[in-house]
């Protein structure tokens, strides 16, 4: 693999670590990704530099990783952005990191790895300390976590320009639907300030991120991932105010989502900003993830519930397709679409189970729950242990037969569990949720801002969930206002046998009320929802 620079690199697998084994050399993980600009410079200026190739190609097993196919690979190795520069032994452990180097930088890097090699061998390397004692401090599920979490999302707000923290500023979607609930003000601060700083008003579609604290000086990579993401924060914003201003965002980045990422049947992973230099234009990966086509497919069909569009119904619809078709089978799911592809990734299972469970409440669709169901047992007997999700199957090279208990990977799941309790009635679903979410419950005095969708799952754990049974077709006025009550927690049960035909019943906890009109609905839930 030479990916336009002069060294000799390596696929990720098996093969590079055992050439290392084979020849006593340490191991150079490169980890890259298409959107990153960053990654393109160090292609041309470092592993460009004849020099520097020429050591890497004979003192060390030189191996790229793009991230967006190796998730498992970045969770493990990456050093705080991309891209990322790790050295470690045959087996993975990690001698040293960094991450952009020029060719000085790298000469030193190489020069100081080289000596620590050739004195301590395989001994120079180390275990990171998030996989060498991974399991996490279990607690009890209790008020306090949101309460903790809501104290977060108050001290650290920005005031003066929304979102969180300093620079560099983070949408964090999942925050900003937690704060949602809970301080509508500074959620739509933070959505107003995405929109000035993030929102690409001329091609659509969010930026990933800012350098600065006002939101100027966006990075101009578009992930589908980040506007999925956003696509559905925004759709929950308009779900509960009723404002263009949220509406137009999210509707017109599908619609860049459609023209810049589509590649035929699915959506594409990424668009890095446009070269200015030889004027090649963006850079696009149009390689369907599992994950971030099943966020697409959650997010895209929110918004069509909540206003009915035509497109994004539609182009949700054919994305589920190919995820059920291509990507999915008999409750394992592949990253993409090819036999190289990792499989039984917590985030591909966790995603396409939240999938299913929104095309149930949106589409009446009992395929897509059924594929639900599957994905769900699958992951429970593959990758629950002890209580917790791991990451994906504890093998395979370099660290990854190591086991990785993600927080944001369990929240995820567990998440989707509890739609998939409340639509089927099983509680087992709930259950293993509550499991999930208690392995973290020792730290939950450690959280910050950042994971406050922990908070919002945990929260969901001790309370009744408002479900609706819908006694109609999908699309009935009746169904379509109990897709829009203003609380995006809300399990919607469309084509319900109870109470009785052209009617609905909404339930919380072991209290309902039968309505016939969207009306009565909407009053039932006020009423229901405050006792």
């Amino acid at each position: 693999m030479t990916d336009g620079t002069r060294v000799e690199w390596r696929a990720w697998g098996e093969k590079a670590f055992e050439e290392a084994h084979r020849t006593g050399a340490p191991v150079l993980l490169a980890l890259t990704a298409t959107w990153c600009g960053e990654c393109h410079e160090m292609d041309a200026r470092t592993y460009g530099d004849p020099r520097i190739a020429a050591n890497l190609n004979d003192g060390f097993v030189p191996v790229r990783v793009d991230v967006d196919r190796h998730p498992r690979v970045r969770e493990r190795y990456n050093v705080g952005g991309f891209p990322s520069t790790v050295f470690c032994t045959p087996n993975g452990e990690r001698i040293a990191s960094a991450g952009f180097l020029g060719p000085d930088g790298m000469r030193e890097v190489l020069d100081s790895v080289r000596e620590r090699w050739d004195a301590s061998g395989a001994e120079a390397g180390r275990i990171p300390r998030s996989l060498a004692d991974d399991r996490p401090p279990r607690g009890s599920v209790t008020d306090r976590i949101e309460e903790h979490l809501a104290g977060q999302i108050d001290g650290s707000f920005d005031a003066e320009f929304g979102g969180w923290g300093d620079a560099p500023k983070f949408p964090l979607p999942r925050t900003v639907e937690f704060a949602l609930k809970r301080d509508r003000a500074k959620a739509r601060q933070t959505l107003d300030a995405i929109t000035r700083g993030l929102f690409d008003e001329d091609a659509g579609g969010f930026f990933r991120y800012a350098r600065t604290r006002d939101w100027s000086d966006p990075d101009r990579a578009k992930l589908l991932a980040d506007n999925a993401a956003l696509v559905r924060a925004f759709a929950h914003a308009y779900c509960y105010t009723g404002e263009d201003a949220y509406r137009r965002p999210a509707a017109r980045t599908v619609e860049y989502l459609i023209d810049a990422l589509w590649n035929g049947s699915a959506f594409g992973g990424s668009q890095g900003p446009a070269n200015a230099e030889d004027d090649t234009g963006p850079r696009t990966d149009l390689t369907a993830f599992a994950d971030s086509n099943a966020l697409a497919v959650d997010a895209l069909l929110a918004l069509s519930g909540y206003t009915d569009a035509d497109r994004p119904h539609e182009y949700a619809s054919r994305t589920l397709s190919t995820i059920r078709t291509d990507l999915v089978d008999d409750g394992t799911v592949s990253h993409w679409a090819d036999e190289e592809a990792p499989e039984l990734v917590l985030a591909d299972q966790a995603w396409t189970v939240a999938a299913g469970v929104r095309a149930m409440q949106v589409l009446g669709d009992e395929d897509a729950l059924s594929m639900a169901r599957r994905v769900a047992d699958r992951t429970i007997e593959a990758l629950f242990d002890d209580g917790v999700f791991r990451d994906g199957p504890a093998e395979g090279p370099g660290l990854l037969d190591r086991s990785f208990h993600p927080l944001d990977g369990n929240v995820e799941m567990a998440d989707a569990l509890l739609d998939l309790a409340a639509l089927t009635g099983e509680e087992r679903y709930h259950e293993v949720a509550h499991d999930a979410v208690a392995a973290f419950a020792g730290a939950w005095d450690r959280l910050g801002v950042q994971v406050a969708g922990y908070g919002a799952v945990a929260a969901r754990l001790r309370r009744d969930p408002l479900v609706i049974d819908v006694a109609t077709d999908p699309g009935s006025d009746l169904h379509r206002a109990a897709l829009r009550v203003a609380d995006h927690e809300k399990v919607v049960r469309p084509g319900a046998s109870a109470p009785s035909a052209g009617t609905a019943r909404v339930i919380v906890g072991d209290r309902s009320e039968a309505v016939e009109t969207p009306a009565a609905l909407a009053e039932a839930v006020a009423t229901l929802a405050s006792e």
